[in-house]
């Protein structure tokens, strides 16, 4: 039976639903009470620079396609296993667990806030999870009809509110307030790295590229069309925003954006928003198991991590991915660490690993131009090697401007660093002692590329066995 293929409408919900979290709705919110609509201006840079990490990843894509571990097999092309091993486990694996974890308890949050339903926040979490976690054992397919639904819920019900706020439609009193609270781009420039964090994700299209119908068209497509409705949605939302929110009270409201549906709508308001809420969550969660899974999945066949996670069921998923994901997201909500203060604080600390991912990205086209000027790309980034420096640069300034209080900032540089060393030592052991490859040495993009073939794996396994 022929496997059904990803459209470009499932490819863009596979992008938008990752980058749109309740996170950051909040981060949305509070950007916005900080700076009013000045924030556009930081949200409209960090787009930019994530589209060139986009047009990069597409670049990569198109030199090296249908590889399901992505960024880690075009690191271990370029850079080695070290690189490879610190850029992913860390900024992909551990990051996008503890977010989606951060996820699923606000969710369960908002479900008791919103509906008042009595029972502990964490039971919603466990069951939300138990059900994506199932339907992702059911395939891509199943995966893609969740992620239509929920994401173009998620897309027409925020452009909507932040048309109602605009033009002034909502049933709630509107305020009188200044459009800008500052145009020191100093200041605009330090709520740059929190703006960052509003668009990351749309590169988990890559993992899902051979589920993908034409992807040499649809998956750049699907990036950055992802982007570009995300910070258009977003901008809607703000000018919506300084019709009938005051700016202070956003910046100090740990719920932003239920604030402005309920000074839009009132309690019809309040509800809407949850729902948006409850899309968000679904999402970004389901893109998260989904994804990781399938990068877990490509890791194991280049040996970066241990070939357990290969095995898939009859429908074609990565069961052994998808249940120890899930599995650990369960855990960390039915224990209760998913509430503690300090994980927004966390999402801040995987955000420097994800810029630090992105970085590596631009660097890998350059180093693969260099290396295959003339390899066959069915996409190249244009402007020469401009764009993917812009990219990796901006993604430099963004870490120097994570947060604007300076002791926030030195606290995450020393955590940050804290996990490199711990990852570092890990990613020692492991390529020394189970890949017996040399740290930074690259492998052949040939040989990365046909690591991706049961054949090579099953060759390469009697080779061992034999002593070759």
């Amino acid at each position: 039976m022929r496997e059904k293929k990803l459209g470009l409408p499932s490819v863009i919900a596979v992008g938008v639903g990752l980058i749109v979290a309740t996170s950051c709705l909040m981060s949305l919110g509070q950007g916005a009470g900080g700076l009013g609509i000045s924030f556009i201006i930081a949200m409209v840079i960090a787009c930019a620079v994530n589209i060139m990490t986009a047009l990069s990843m597409s670049e990569l894509n198109a030199l090296m396609p249908n590889l399901t571990g992505g960024l880690a097999q075009y690191t271990l092309a370029c850079m080695g296993p070290f690189a490879a091993i610190i850029s992913m486990v860390g900024g992909y694996l551990v990051c996008n667990t503890i977010c989606g974890s951060v996820e699923c308890a606000m969710f369960g949050n908002t479900m008791n806030s919103v509906f008042h339903t009595g029972l502990p926040s964490n039971v919603f979490c466990v069951i939300l999870l138990v059900i994506l976690i199932i339907a992702n054992l059911n395939g891509v397919d199943m995966f893609a009809k969740i992620q239509n639904v929920v994401v173009y819920g998620l897309i027409i019900s925020l452009v909507l509110l932040g048309l109602l706020g605009i033009f002034g439609w909502g049933t709630g009193t509107q305020v009188a307030q200044p459009l800008t609270l500052t145009m020191d781009f100093g200041k605009i420039f330090s709520y740059v790295g929190l703006a960052f964090f509003l668009f990351l994700g749309c590169e988990f299209i890559i993992p899902i590229s051979r589920d993908v119908k034409n992807p040499r068209r649809n998956v750049p497509m699907g990036m950055i069309l992802s982007l570009g409705i995300v910070c258009v949605m977003e901008i809607l939302v703000v000018l919506g925003m300084h019709n009938y929110t005051p700016w202070e009270a956003l910046a100090s409201d740990n719920s932003p954006h239920i604030l402005y549906g309920s000074s839009l709508l009132g309690n019809a308001g309040v509800v809407w928003m949850a729902i948006v809420s409850i899309f968000a969550v679904v999402s970004t969660v389901n893109s998260v198991i989904s994804s990781l899974s399938y990068i877990c999945a490509g890791m194991a066949k280049i040996n970066l991590l241990p070939a357990v996670f290969q095995r898939r069921n009859k429908k074609g998923a990565p069961y052994v991915g998808i249940l120890t994901i899930g599995g650990v997201m369960i855990i960390i909500n039915a224990t209760g660490l998913s509430t503690t203060s300090q994980l927004s604080f966390l999402i801040l600390i995987g955000s420097v690993f994800w810029m630090v991912a992105y970085i590596i990205s631009n660097i890998n086209v350059l180093i693969l131009r260099h290396r295959l000027p003339k390899a066959p790309r069915t996409f190249k980034v244009p402007g020469g090697p401009v764009l993917p420096l812009i990219g990796a640069a901006g993604n430099v300034f963004m870490i120097a401007n994570i947060d604007s209080d300076p002791q926030t900032k030195l606290q995450i540089y020393m955590i940050c660093g804290a996990i490199f060393i711990v990852l570092g030592i890990y990613s020692v052991l492991w390529i020394k002692k189970v890949m017996k490859l040399k740290l930074f040495k690259p492998l052949p993009v040939h040989q990365v590329m046909a690591m991706e073939n049961d054949a090579y794996r099953a060759a390469h396994r009697r080779a061992e066995m034999n002593g070759w």
